[in-house]
């Protein structure tokens, strides 16, 4: 594993909250000439610890959009079923993240569509597949009221 130092984790906390921060301003937020804060940032990309850039996009830039969490539970918990499940899932763009937790449920997920009603249609197709969806719950999000990067960076190393 990759030894960070508290430099890592300040550029990691950054980018996290300014990812089109320039390098230069970067170097400098970290007190470090750019080159070596470069070659960090270069190894950070390297060793996997930053995964990729991205934006945040208005939830409604493109219309209406409903976003909703279904808690999953599956018919049998084969390995085998847990896989077919899992990459069905992954083939459905409308579903944004899927989570497999223990406990009462099997899994978790946040589904973007235009309104519940494309939400139900969804739902009743992933039935009708037959990926091993037994029992769903619906929880329809009213308004957002965090959204951060994930996970938090923490400040120092322990």
């Amino acid at each position: 594993m990759l030894k960070l130092d508290d430099r890592d984790l300040k550029i990691l906390s950054i980018l996290q909250r300014e990812g089109r921060i320039t390098k230069a301003a970067l170097a400098e937020k970290i007190a470090l000439s750019p080159t070596p804060c470069w070659e960090r940032l270069k190894r950070l990309e390297k060793e996997g610890i930053i995964e990729g850039y991205g934006a945040f996009v208005k939830m409604n830039a493109f219309g209406p959009l409903s976003v909703i969490f279904m808690q999953a539970e599956l018919d049998s918990h084969k390995a085998e079923d847990f896989e077919i499940f899992e990459e069905a899932v992954q083939q459905i763009p409308e579903i944004v993240e899927c989570w497999a937790v223990g406990g009462g449920v099997d899994y978790f997920l946040k589904i973007a569509t235009k309104d519940v009603d494309t939400y139900q249609r969804l739902v009743d197709r992933m039935l009708n597949d037959k990926i091993g969806l037994r029992r769903y719950y619906t929880y329809v999000v009213t308004k957002p009221v965090k959204i951060s990067p994930f996970p938090p960076i923490p400040s120092e190393l322990p």
